[in-house]
């Protein structure tokens, strides 16, 4: 149990990593993503959309502002399709629950907002290697709080919408290494949630509109607004 555990962290903290905007190359690591898959016995013949091109770093970090853009909305939870902004603080305070009540704390060189994709893979790697070491440990209770956890937050959260990610960025960026990771960690996500016995009733994309900005970012309260009518 302990190495499942291990080896599921080893993928969350890959996909927690690759989100980002790169600072190394990430591909160089999807041979060794392959072999924990095939060890794990998990996602048969998956081979990440390759071939993919040859990407040095400098052509990776394009294609992450492609996908991406500069603002990188795509990649934050609550901006898919909740009603209105104060639902949006609420998810966004459940989410802060979830990482309070295990220690895991935002920030370091790269300060996100708690529900983007790469804090949420992060999150899950910390608990899947909380759980690895607390079955090492014997510690059988720990153990079965850590899977808990990981099992009520991709019901909650990150299975919720990490199939739309990719549903989303795959209309806007049509091929490339990013629309690649984001269909391999959708499928990673909703295998590790059956594992975990979750099942997922992920939202839909078709229909959905951005979550609204709350009052204090509304244009209609800029200066530059009222010069447009």
């Amino acid at each position: 149990m302990s190495q499942k555990a291990f080896r599921r962290a080893q993928i969350y903290n890959f996909l927690a990593g690759a989100f980002l905007y790169p600072s190394e190359n990430w591909l160089e690591d999807l041979t060794l993503v392959e072999s924990i898959l095939e060890e794990m016995d998990l996602l048969k013949g998956w081979a990440f959309g390759r071939p993919l091109p040859v990407f040095d770093l400098p052509s990776l970090q394009a294609e992450h502002r492609r996908a991406f853009g500069l603002t990188g909305s795509l990649s934050y939870e609550t901006e898919f399709g909740l009603p209105h902004e104060f639902r949006q603080s609420q998810e966004l305070a459940d989410i802060a629950g979830f990482y309070q009540a295990f220690g895991f704390k935002v920030g370091g060189q790269v300060r996100e907002r708690p529900d983007h994709l790469a804090v949420e893979l992060e999150f899950m790697f910390v608990l899947a290697l909380k759980e690895a070491y607390a079955s090492e440990g014997g510690l059988a209770e720990q153990a079965e709080i850590c899977r808990d956890a990981q099992a009520k937050f991709l019901n909650d959260h990150l299975g919720q919408w990490a199939g739309m990610l990719a549903e989303s960025l795959a209309q806007s960026y049509r091929e490339g290494p990013y629309l690649a990771l984001a269909r391999f960690a959708a499928a990673f996500v909703q295998a590790d949630a059956h594992r975990l016995g979750v099942q997922l009733a992920p939202r839909q994309l078709a229909g959905l509109h951005p979550t609204p900005l709350g009052p204090e970012l509304s244009c209609n309260d800029c200066p530059a607004f009222e010069t447009m009518r």
